[in-house]
């Protein structure tokens, strides 16, 4: 027992596919499951006896799991590797799910795994490689990679900062073959397997450096992006599962949305972290995380288009833009906004330039539906905000003349939309011409959100329009015949919101 008794109290490191893979990696800190696991600097234990060694082997349940079920989006990710083996037949395609980031020292960011491998499995554990092997029959056998539960026989269980008894069960590789439906393999097993590869290989890169490196001599940039792209642009169409799973999305977000109304007076008695904090809760409650970083702009902070510092005042009198979503425990996310009186009813200033912003988005609505150009909704919703800005003087027309020159665009800022999905800005590798200059299908998801922004700085505008900014946002899905708005049970109307906030307050 002598490379147990070397061992003290748990480490923060394992050996993963990427240590496995990567020449670059000092043999030092390469482990195997016969080198010891290392010690964490200043541990309190000075290490392990032979004997609670030995007590840590055995004395435990069996706990495999014998009645799992396939989840629910199996039949759909293998629907989304079948259209995949089509396109690239004959060539062996790696898909890695990615490593954990280090957040500080020995701790880690939340993972995420990359939103290529959770579409083509639906498995969202660190380390894991989709791979996809072209068979005789022309199409692929795909095996999915990855740790399988942590060794209790050498005490990674309980001695190594990743085993179970520190961050949880991993599944065993049977149960992972129940529950995605794909032959599973122990990745530490690949190493070998992939540096001795032959013929045509694509890696989706970016998410393991491991895995790119043994691949170095096989592989190239120019193959890769054509992976990369194909899979963005198979995420432009939503099949029925991820549609629910957006609805699910926006649903939660709404319920946070009235959780923030609610605590209205304790943000100003603090900041904007109330909000930032009160819609999280919900986030968490609900779903997997927030989908991006919530923004809870309030007064000027509003003319920020991303302002996620969230530390600023919350006053009355004032507007508050709460851009926010749930993404749920799939990775689908909501992405709203609304803009707010944060006592509860607007001035006539404020309400007349969010009665603009509404008529803008609700033409940019209208111009949702099957067969019409992806940008129609964003010219339409910017024409109406030009002519909004030319009839209040604070820009010289014709409205056409500030079109083609995109004078408007001082106060609006930002395109009217993009693609929802599993990322915010989703399908953000697809080709220009499959895209924004594409042609609109059911079952494609887009925000609509126009905004007018007027900076607290901008001597352009009269004083009073100075430090308000105005977004409304919502989530609208292309159908057979038009368009749905799935977060329509936000009200968007300013007296609408008025009501629902009084309701809400009293």
């Amino acid at each position: 027992m002598e490379a147990v008794q070397s061992r003290t109290e748990p480490s923060n490191r394992r050996q993963t596919v990427s240590d496995a893979l990567n020449p670059e990696t000092p043999e030092e800190l390469v482990e195997t499951e016969e080198e010891p696991i290392k010690q964490r600097k200043n541990g309190l234990y000075p290490g392990v006896s032979d004997e609670l060694a030995e007590s840590m082997k055995s004395g435990w349940a069996d706990t495999e799991l014998h009645d799992l079920e396939p989840i629910e989006q199996a039949a759909h990710t293998a629907a989304r590797r079948a259209a995949l083996s089509a396109r690239f037949p004959g060539e062996r395609l790696v898909v890695p799910a990615g490593n954990l980031k280090t957040r500080s020292n020995d701790t880690e960011y939340a993972f995420r795994s990359s939103v290529e491998y959770a579409y083509l499995t639906g498995n969202q554990t660190e380390d894991g490689v989709l791979v996809m092997e072209p068979n005789r029959t022309g199409g692929h056998d795909a095996t999915i990679y990855l740790l399988p539960r942590s060794n209790r026989e050498n005490g990674e269980f309980w001695l190594d900062g990743q085993g179970e008894l520190w961050v949880g069960r991993r599944h065993s590789l049977t149960e992972a073959e129940k529950l995605y439906g794909i032959p599973a393999s122990d990745v530490r097993e690949l190493a070998g397997a992939l540096r001795e590869a032959t013929g045509p290989v694509r890696v989706v890169r970016g998410f393991d450096a491991g895995i790119e490196a043994a691949l170095t001599d096989k592989v190239t940039a120019e193959r890769d992006e054509e992976l990369r792209v194909f899979l963005s642009e198979a995420r432009l169409v939503k099949d029925e599962f991820e549609v629910r799973e957006l609805q699910k999305a926006v649903d939660s977000t709404v319920r946070g949305f009235e959780d923030v109304v609610k605590v209205l007076d304790k943000a100003e008695a603090t900041s904007e972290r109330y909000i930032e904090g009160t819609f999280f809760l919900r986030a968490r409650v609900e779903g997997n995380d927030i989908g991006y970083g919530s923004i809870c702009a309030a007064g000027p902070h509003a003319t920020t288009l991303h302002w996620v510092r969230n530390d600023g005042a919350v006053r009355s009198g004032e507007l508050l833009l709460l851009d926010a979503g749930v993404e749920t425990h799939t990775y689908y996310t909501a992405d709203v906004t609304r803009t707010l009186p944060i006592n509860g009813r607007f001035d006539a200033l404020q309400k007349k330039i969010y009665d603009a912003v509404y008529e803008a988005q609700e033409a940019g609505i209208a111009a949702v539906k099957p067969g019409g150009k992806f940008r129609d909704f964003h010219d339409a919703a910017q024409r109406v905000l030009a002519e909004k800005l030319v009839e209040w003087g604070l820009v010289e027309g014709p409205v056409e003349r500030v079109l083609e020159l995109g004078l408007q665009r001082r106060w609006t800022l930002h395109g009217t939309g993009h693609m929802l999905g599993m990322d915010v800005h989703d399908c953000a590798a697809a080709r220009t011409e499959t895209y924004v200059d594409g042609t609109l299908e059911p079952g494609m998801c887009l925000t609509v959100e126009p905004g007018l922004y007027f900076q607290a700085d901008d001597v352009t505008v009269p004083e009073e329009y100075r430090g308000i900014g105005v977004r409304i946002e919502d989530d609208i899905l292309v159908t057979e015949d038009g368009n749905r708005n799935l977060s329509a049970a936000l009200p968007r109307r300013s007296d609408e919101v008025e009501l629902w906030m009084a309701k809400l307050k009293s």
